[in-house]
């Protein structure tokens, strides 16, 4: 079973480009693909390219919190030396009407609009 989820992770100063090359690389595509179905992630990154969202479809939530927190031998070199901190919903427990999101919208943060699309 699928459990749709939002995690937030805040990256140090001018760790974006590490981050998302680990993402994309083999390691990390297969590391991914232990923990969602990585055909449905939706992605997205701040202005300041130190917070990145992405909208999961977690199969195993306990390969996610591995993959993380870096108790994944394979993530782990890259998320202690990129991770500044997370947050981890699941989307199915919390209840937002498009209207309230569209209520806390910014020119510069379409975040919320995008991940619902």
């Amino acid at each position: 079973m699928e459990t749709e989820t939002l995690v937030v992770a805040h990256l140090k100063e001018g760790m974006l480009e590490k981050f998302m090359g680990f993402m994309q690389s083999d390691a990390g595509m297969a590391e991914r693909s232990k923990v969602a179905n990585v055909s449905k992630t939706i992605g997205t990154v701040a202005p300041d390219k130190k917070t990145v969202m992405f909208k999961i479809f977690v199969t195993d939530k306990a390969a996610l919190k591995a993959f993380i927190d870096g108790s994944n031998p394979v993530s782990a070199p890259v998320m202690k030396e990129v991770m500044e901190s997370y947050s981890v919903y699941e989307l199915n427990k919390v209840a937002v009407s498009y209207t309230h999101l569209r209520a806390h919208e910014t020119d510069s943060y379409l975040v919320c609009r995008l991940l619902l699309e």
